[in-house]
């Protein structure tokens, strides 16, 4: 008889396979706290009717009735009262596992991996607004030129400079790329470079190669073949392997480069950089964010994610921006 019992009692002690839906016990709670099924339903998001439905399949699988009304006044039955305090202990558990889950994942620092020409020039100008955008939220930029393994863990997210072809990870394109002559003012004044194109057979030029390089980009005898000239360009001047030491080159007075426009367009903007003859020429790559599809579900990565395109979005284009500099240049040269 005992073994019986025993048999009895272990058959039915509760498992997660034996639990009833979790949606019906969801609405109990709900319905239980407000005592109302209008109320339950705005909290749920759902309709009172469906939190009616669930909880009458609740109470027919327990074979006992958890409300009753009196007086058009919702209660709990006996029934109801008993199951009350361990579901909503059981249920305010979860939403605390959750919330400090969700906390602790915005609270670590998200890596981003980004060339470090796009991380000085772009990216880093424009942290604050991503520290207003999204409080609290840590980054730590990897600049660095290495191949990222996302699926390692090397970085939790990239924004690359390409062609967008990367199998297996969710894809963003941010922004198009060109390039354009650029020099510092008193650059283009010592070599007369305003009287146009012809002044650059002797002129120093800012060559860039090495990592960051991207040989879809123009070099000078390719700008100057697009732009129809047959000159010759000079020799002389500096090898760099970074877009951003062009940039820094061009800034200090040490040559005329092509300098890529969404990484100049602030030293554009300002006139610290001008492009005294010649028309951007847009390049085949562009920049896009890239991650796993189980990163881009962490809240810090969808956060800077998020931030990330809305920046993006807000670019204007190249050709406003170039032809916003070409009117101020003109009206400058008028006065």
């Amino acid at each position: 008889m005992n073994t019986l019992a025993n048999s009895r009692k272990k058959a039915i002690q509760p498992t997660l396979a034996r639990l009833p839906p979790l949606t019906s016990l969801r609405a109990f709670v709900a319905t239980a706290r407000h005592l109302n099924f209008i109320r339950a339903a705005e909290e749920l998001h759902v309709t009172s009717a469906a939190v009616g439905q669930q909880i009458r399949l609740r109470e027919d699988y327990l074979g006992q009735a958890l409300f009753h009304r009196a007086r058009g006044q919702l209660h709990l039955t006996p029934a109801g009262l008993s199951l009350m305090p361990g579901l909503t202990d059981a249920f305010d558990a979860v939403l605390a596992a959750m919330a400090q889950f969700a906390a602790g994942d915005h609270e670590q620092p998200i890596r981003v991996s980004v060339a470090p020409s796009f991380a000085g020039k772009w990216l880093v100008p424009r942290l604050d607004t991503l520290r207003r955008a999204a409080p609290g939220l840590q980054i730590l930029v990897d600049a660095s030129t290495h191949l990222t393994d996302l699926e390692a863990g090397d970085a939790d997210c990239v924004i690359r400079y390409g062609n967008g072809a990367y199998p297996g990870l969710v894809v963003d394109y941010l922004f198009s790329e060109a390039v354009l002559p650029i020099c510092s003012p008193g650059f283009a004044d010592l070599y007369s470079l305003w009287d146009g194109p012809q002044a650059i057979e002797g002129v120093p030029l800012l060559h860039e190669e090495g990592a960051e390089h991207d040989h879809s980009c123009l070099g000078w005898d390719t700008w100057l073949r697009a732009e129809g000239l047959s000159l010759r360009p000079s020799q002389g001047g500096f090898r760099l392997t970074q877009s951003s030491l062009v940039l820094d080159a061009a800034l200090a007075g040490q040559g005329l480069g092509l300098g890529k426009i969404r990484l100049a367009e602030a030293e554009i903007r300002s006139g610290r950089l001008v492009s005294p003859f010649g028309s951007s020429q847009a390049v085949s790559s562009s920049y896009f964010f890239a991650t796993t599809t189980h990163k881009a579900q962490l809240m810090r990565v969808n956060l800077f994610r998020n931030w990330l395109l809305a920046e993006a979005k807000a670019l204007e284009s190249i050709d406003v921006i170039v032809a916003q500099y070409t009117r101020r240049e003109k009206m400058l040269a008028a006065e």
